[in-house]
């Protein structure tokens, strides 16, 4: 019975992976549609722009054309990098028309547009109509006689429904175009994805420059962010439980007068003392906590996250699906991101709740942070989440924010943790 169980509890598991894998898919084949309308009417602009160069005022379009492109192809580098490795940025436009025509990222962009305004937009367009086709089949028996007669049938029209048997055999048709979808949609979305990675992602001699760049700039803010945390330990020590500590070493000294004076007063003063102790060692626990919590190194991350929501003013469930343990420094980062974040949440979002989900995607541990707060975040507003971009970039990870006004706001972070 037990080695049947064993058995049963693997198939579920990679039942729900593929369930959880195709929705993921479907999640971006709808993203890279998105940007692909914006590719395919951006080249439409460019086809314009060029013919108007015949007569001269495409030139003065050109320029504007070209920084609409970066901003589609910026786009769709964040919409890659969520989803795996991280596209470095390349450099900004050149001043001038010709200097940006020959450079090499804008040849490549340009590129990508043609190629994602077409087959980007096409598989987009195919990956989010086939699940609707899928659900319109399998529900079919339960809505087909409110059809015409001579309009019953599948989504297809392979299938010409007279009677319920004919329903029911569209119903099957629907579950076994389902588990085709099941099995394309994935493949789909990659095949979109790898448009973008090899045609916006730099070459590798410009990318290691600009790697090289972005590690010392990452390496100044992590010693940053180290010695900003070696100040805050060391003000929560000295305003805080030094304090206490100072407090319960005059009240002991007072007791020890009042034992020769006044023995009556002796337990007044103690109880006073015990007191004051016991708030520095409640401090002093805290100070401990928000360096290294110790459940995160005697169990796990999510056991973590779970004792420290359970302490958030505002209602927040977690979602994780981690299959296996990050690095130490890694998981201490993950779990710092989502203090912080949820202390903002608190201060100054005014949701009603919030959620924490993590997940392991090619090479990243993903923690997403959400509230249906008012929104407008921003990161030189004062929130701490420069502090957050600080100590992620510190692990080359990657950082978005999307706090529209009336919100929601989503945190995204990716801390690379191997493969």
């Amino acid at each position: 019975m037990t080695t049947q169980r064993g058995a049963q509890l693997p198939r579920k598991r990679d039942v729900w992976s593929r369930v959880r894998d195709t929705v993921e898919s479907l999640e971006h084949l709808v993203g890279g549609l998105a940007t692909g309308v914006m590719a395919l009417a951006t080249l439409l602009w460019l086809v314009v722009t060029a013919l108007l160069c015949v007569v001269g005022v495409g030139l003065y379009l050109a320029p504007t054309a070209l920084r609409v492109v970066r901003v589609v192809a910026d786009r769709e580098r964040a919409r890659l990098s969520r989803w795996g490795v991280a596209i470095v940025d390349p450099e900004p436009l050149p001043d001038s028309l010709g200097a940006a025509l020959r450079d090499p990222a804008v040849r490549q962009e340009l590129r990508w547009i043609l190629c994602h305004a077409a087959a980007g937009f096409l598989l987009g367009i195919v990956g989010a109509t086939l699940p609707l086709y899928v659900v319109t089949d399998i529900t079919f028996l339960l809505w087909w006689q409110l059809l015409p007669p001579d309009a019953a049938s599948d989504t297809l029209g392979l299938v010409r429904v007279h009677d319920a048997e004919d329903a029911l055999w569209v119903t099957l048709m629907g579950m076994g175009w389902g588990l085709v979808v099941v099995a394309v949609l994935p493949l789909m979305a990659r095949a979109q994805a790898r448009i973008g990675r090899g045609l916006l992602s730099p070459d590798p001699g410009a990318d290691l420059a600009l790697r090289v760049v972005r590690l010392a700039a990452t390496r100044a803010a992590a010693l940053e962010a180290h010695a900003a945390e070696l100040r805050r330990i060391e003000r929560s020590l000295h305003d805080g439980t030094q304090n206490r500590l100072v407090a319960v070493s005059v009240l002991l000294g007072a007791a020890r007068r009042a034992l020769a004076r006044d023995p009556a007063s002796v337990g007044e003063v103690l109880e006073r003392a015990q007191f004051a102790a016991e708030q520095a060692l409640a401090e002093l626990r805290d100070v401990v906590r928000s360096i290294l919590p110790p459940v995160l190194s005697d169990r796990s991350l999510p056991s973590a996250l779970t004792a420290l929501v359970a302490s958030c003013p505002v209602p927040c469930v977690i979602d994780a699906d981690l299959p296996e343990r990050c690095a130490a420094s890694v998981e201490a980062t993950a779990y710092l991101v989502v203090a912080e974040a949820l202390t903002n949440i608190a201060k100054h979002s005014g949701a009603r709740n919030a959620s924490v989900q993590l997940r392991y995607s090619g090479g990243l541990l993903l923690v997403k942070v959400t509230d249906d707060g008012h929104g407008g975040a921003e990161e030189g507003s004062g929130s701490g989440l420069v502090g957050i971009r600080r100590r992620v970039e510190a692990h080359d990870g990657m950082f978005t924010l999307d706090s529209p006004i009336e919100g929601p706001t989503v945190l995204t972070v990716g801390l690379p943790c191997g493969s």
